[in-house]
């Protein structure tokens, strides 16, 4: 069962490697979603989603919430033609998110702490892909 859970987890990091992670399109231009990632007031969850951390404005809030909506309607789809689930597509794309971030920015670590990205590798989950 672990080397097909293992061989499913590749192949979904393939996938997702292959149509590119990136948060959507608005979020990216929207000045607020820079400076929150910039100064570490969200980051990035290894479930795929980003999450406020520590206290944040009502405002902030309903980005996150909104980007994740996003996410999730996209994950869902891309998950579909992957024939795989949503969770697990999920899982995937926030290894490859955590994957991503560049020195400053805010990760969750496999152990639930925050942890403020550096030169070196991220702390990822061991069934990353």
């Amino acid at each position: 069962m672990t080397n097909m859970r293992q061989t499913l987890f590749a192949a979904i990091g393939a996938a997702v490697a292959f149509a590119g992670f990136n948060a959507p399109a608005q979020a990216q231009r929207d000045p607020a979603y820079a400076a929150a990632r910039a100064n570490g007031s969200i980051g990035e969850k290894g479930d795929g989603y980003l999450a406020v951390v520590g206290d944040g404005s009502a405002d902030l809030r309903r980005l996150v919430n909104d980007i994740n909506i996003k996410r999730r309607a996209v994950y869902s789809q891309r998950a579909k033609a992957s024939q795989t689930t949503l969770d697990i597509y999920a899982f995937t794309a926030g290894c490859q998110a955590i994957l991503r971030t560049t020195p400053g920015e805010k990760y969750q670590a496999p152990d639930g702490t925050w942890q403020t990205r550096t030169d070196a590798a991220p702390l990822r989950d061991p069934r990353c892909p």
